[in-house]
């Protein structure tokens, strides 16, 4: 699996060339490799390569994988979660990216009482394009949604997720990343209880450096670290 790491290595000094371009810190970008519908294996040869966090789209592949391997990885989940699979994330992921409504907020909170000693950490994930086809709730909404799960005792927003229209040329989906920038500051200046807006999930294979210079702090990257599925 030597491409693997080669391809890790090239996928990192690209993150640290939008860091330099944009004046930031390369530390305050964390790389998610994203391993949906690749084997355990690969997760295991881009830990090899130095790799710690990786995503996973589905939550039955993401028990099977997290179980299977006993390397000290770090999972977030960031694809679309219905309520009746959050009761198999509990002591698997630090991050759930993808809260899009209260229900599912109120079952995370459920959950992690009965089975966790601390809050799970979640992104409120938002439609900033408003396509009828991708998850996430408006950003005239996400306010009051922001504010409703603070009120869950073991939910904590640590931030927001979207993810833009398709661009061949990924310039075109930089309005997206900022506004989801904005709609941070946002609801950071009400300076709700309990909520840190110090996350922002943006930005995939073919644009996460535009998202890094609008001010991703997680880019999820999966084709051109594993090729495709």
């Amino acid at each position: 699996m030597q491409q693997i790491a080669e391809r890790l290595s090239i996928v990192n000094s690209r993150i640290r060339a939008a860091c330099e371009k944009s004046g930031r810190e390369t530390s305050s970008v964390r790389l998610i490799a994203v391993s949906k519908l690749h084997p355990a294996e690969v997760v295991s040869s881009a830990f090899a390569a130095g790799q710690r966090l990786f995503g996973e789209n589905y939550v039955q592949e993401l028990s099977d994988k997290a179980y299977k391997l006993t390397l000290p990885v770090e999972w977030h989940f960031i694809g679309h979660l219905q309520s009746n699979k959050v009761k198999y994330l509990p002591g698997i992921v630090t991050l759930i990216h993808t809260v899009d409504r209260l229900s599912v907020a109120r079952e995370i909170d459920h959950q992690w009482r009965d089975k966790a000693e601390t809050p799970c950490n979640v992104l409120v994930q938002v439609n900033v394009s408003g396509e009828p086809t991708k998850s996430g709730t408006t950003t005239i909404e996400a306010l009051e949604l922001v504010r409703e799960i603070s009120t869950l005792p073991f939910v904590k927003v640590r931030g927001l997720m979207t993810m833009p229209p398709f661009y061949d040329d990924p310039e075109g989906a930089r309005p997206f990343f900022r506004e989801l920038r904005l709609l941070a500051e946002r609801i950071k200046a009400e300076a709700i209880t309990g909520v840190d807006m110090s996350e922002l999930s943006m930005g995939m294979s073919g644009d996460f450096e535009v998202a890094i210079q609008e001010g991703a702090t997680l880019v999820r990257v999966g084709t051109a670290i594993f090729g495709e599925r």
